[in-house]
């Protein structure tokens, strides 16, 4: 077991070190990168799928290139356009509703990462929940203006959105109400979503994800939790393993890290990623590597939570 801890270049979800262990197994190293609002219950699942990683073979792959969106923070305008313009993707996922800035923030954001892509271009943004849902069905409108693909997780709960879905055109897709729900497959039931976001580490591992991809009955994009390029190799196995893969996908998110683990980093090329699975690489994870800072205590609360035997030897560093 491997602590690490890598810079964020641009604050993000409110944190600005990206945290997590890595564990080696028989099949390669899984990656448990939890945030740190996260409860055991909770994090079980993100244990879960670093023991796939480690332990087990993936699904063969049905693509080896997986088209990927660039993610464009909460900062300026002219810093949006920069990131979007240098990505080389033809599709950006705006963050909008951060605390402590305002619409005009949003509103600017957008309006220069649509400038960067040009009509050809898709433009999506990400709330994380933050809007209620008038706010939501306003600032939708507002921002159609720009040709939105899609808005992620306009509002925190599922019958809210279903309620914004109810009053807009934009398709919603939604992300927190399927990794952080008991039953992911509630967001199907509820006609709260058009898009379904789905993330390895939050439901359990690559092959637990492709359940829910196939049970929840809508279009699917594979997103990442802000993970290193091993967190990064399962999200793409999910991907290429899908029937179907309708949209960009949010797996081009090393950009927003400072280092990596590996030698050869899961960057993309010509807006899209090979599927591969790197190594981790020792003299990278050495540049990144940390004190146990609480991880090793929070691994055996997680396992107390699954029925698996242990993931770390009496030896585990």
């Amino acid at each position: 077991m491997r602590v690490f801890s890598i810079p964020m270049r641009t604050r993000f979800r409110g944190i600005t070190q990206r945290e997590g262990v890595l564990i080696q197994g028989p099949a390669g190293w899984g990656e448990f990168s939890p945030f740190a609002e996260y409860g055991p219950a909770e994090c079980a699942r993100w244990l879960a799928a670093a023991r796939e990683a480690a332990y087990e073979e993936w699904p063969e792959p049905l693509r080896d290139r997986i088209p990927v969106n660039v993610t464009v923070p909460a900062v300026g305008p002219e810093r949006a356009h920069e990131l979007a313009a240098a990505s080389g993707c033809r599709t950006a996922k705006v963050k909008v509703a951060e605390r402590g800035q305002d619409e005009c923030d949003d509103m600017a954001r957008v309006e220069a990462v649509r400038d960067a892509l040009g009509p050809g271009g898709k433009v999506r943004v990400d709330v994380n929940g933050g809007w209620d849902v008038d706010t939501a069905a306003r600032m939708i409108r507002a921002l159609d203006r720009f040709d939105l693909e899609y808005v992620e997780q306009p509002c925190a709960t599922l019958e809210e959105l279903a309620r914004v879905r109810r009053r807009v055109d934009v398709p919603v897709a939604a992300d927190e109400s399927i990794r952080r729900a008991e039953d992911p497959l509630k967001v199907s039931a509820a006609e709260a979503a058009d898009v379904a976001v789905i993330k390895v580490q939050p439901l359990g591992g690559v092959r637990p994800a492709l359940r829910v991809a196939e049970a929840c009955g809508l279009p699917v994009v594979v997103s990442s939790a802000v993970e290193t390029s091993v967190g990064l190799a399962a999200g793409l196995a999910l991907a290429a393993a899908l029937p179907e893969l309708p949209f960009a996908c949010g797996l081009a998110t090393l950009s927003l890290l400072e280092g990596d683990v590996v030698g050869d980093p899961l960057v993309p090329e010509d807006g899209a990623i090979a599927v591969r699975r790197p190594a981790v690489d020792e003299a990278a994870l050495g540049r990144v590597e940390a004190a146990d800072g609480g991880w090793r205590r929070r691994v055996a609360a997680a396992q107390e939570h699954l029925e698996a035997p242990p993931v770390i030897g009496a030896a585990g560093r």
